[in-house]
């Protein structure tokens, strides 16, 4: 994971400080791109603990075209709860009284999460994040694009047209309850010698916290991807628009940089399975993954 590191580095020494939509802070860097062989092992990060049930769980949410954190938070997944509780505690006029990431605040977010776990009436109109990822990928106004994109792979490979794109012009407001439109917007696959490839265009780039998350959900997509189509595994490639560094983040990246690389983890699929929407949680191991501890930094939300 060198390059994500050489990429840490530019942002530290090079960056650009900006503002930003949530008035925490950035140092920014524009257009930057990585390409990681996944035939040398699978891209998880071992400079620091990546939380891989969280991908799993997320990528096979998306590929359901759930928008309904109900699944994740009932699977102990609880990267998206933030976002619809502040539109629970907007809607409820609750945010003066609670400040954000206060111990009432984080009370509130517990009792929050418990009663979408256990009550379903609650979860269905709280839970709810609008049309966002996995709404675009399976229902981009009435077209089902990743079954689409599965369909080209197999009959058409050669198409330069073999792409899933979240951002959807008209919905973005509709997005709203999510708190931000998707920040991996587009993806497209790419077909040779007998391989499968992804590119992603990232236009917004959490470079500490989301990307690592980010390339190990589009790799092991590409892995899914390529068993039920046949192929072999080729390259991800991931294209960065605005690629930042919070500025709560900064000692927390260099003290990921000090970490020695630790040898990468290998992905074994469930060689069964034949039909991308048919993969369960058990059917993806990752093996041999002996990362440095997690580094804890808090989401901007």
């Amino acid at each position: 994971m060198e390059q994500y590191h050489a990429l840490l580095r530019q942002i530290l020494d090079q960056g650009v400080v900006k503002g930003d939509r949530t008035g925490t802070g950035t140092k920014s860097v524009f257009g930057h791109q990585s390409r990681y062989d996944l035939s040398a092992g699978f891209p998880l990060m071992t400079t620091k603990k990546v939380y891989m049930k969280g991908v799993i769980h997320e990528l096979l949410w998306f590929i359901a075209g759930d928008t309904n954190i109900a699944y994740l938070v009932r699977n102990g997944v609880n990267i998206w709860n933030e976002w619809p509780f502040q539109n629970y505690l907007i809607q409820q006029g609750l945010v003066e009284s609670l400040p954000k990431h206060g111990q009432a605040w984080k009370e509130e977010l517990k009792a929050f999460v418990e009663r979408i776990k256990t009550d379903n009436d609650f979860a269905q109109k709280w839970g709810e994040l609008g049309p966002v990822y996995g709404r675009q990928w399976r229902n981009f106004e009435g077209v089902d694009q990743l079954s689409k994109a599965l369909d080209m792979i197999q009959n058409t490979p050669n198409s330069r047209r073999i792409i899933v794109s979240a951002w959807n012009p008209p919905e973005i407001d509709k997005m709203a309850k999510a708190g931000l439109p998707p920040c991996h917007t587009l993806f497209q696959f790419y077909v040779a010698n007998n391989k499968l490839s992804c590119q992603l265009y990232q236009r917004s780039a959490d470079v500490f916290l989301g990307v690592p998350f980010n390339i190990a959900s589009y790799a092991l997509l590409t892995h899914m991807i390529a068993q039920v189509c046949g192929l072999g595994i080729g390259e991800f490639v991931h294209t960065l628009g605005d690629a930042h560094l919070y500025s709560n983040h900064f000692d927390q990246a260099k003290e990921q940089l000090c970490r020695d690389f630790r040898p990468l983890p290998r992905l074994t699929l469930n060689a069964s399975v034949t039909d991308l929407f048919a993969f369960t949680f058990e059917d993806i191991v990752i093996e041999d993954y002996n990362p440095h501890p997690a580094i804890k930094a808090p989401i901007a939300v």
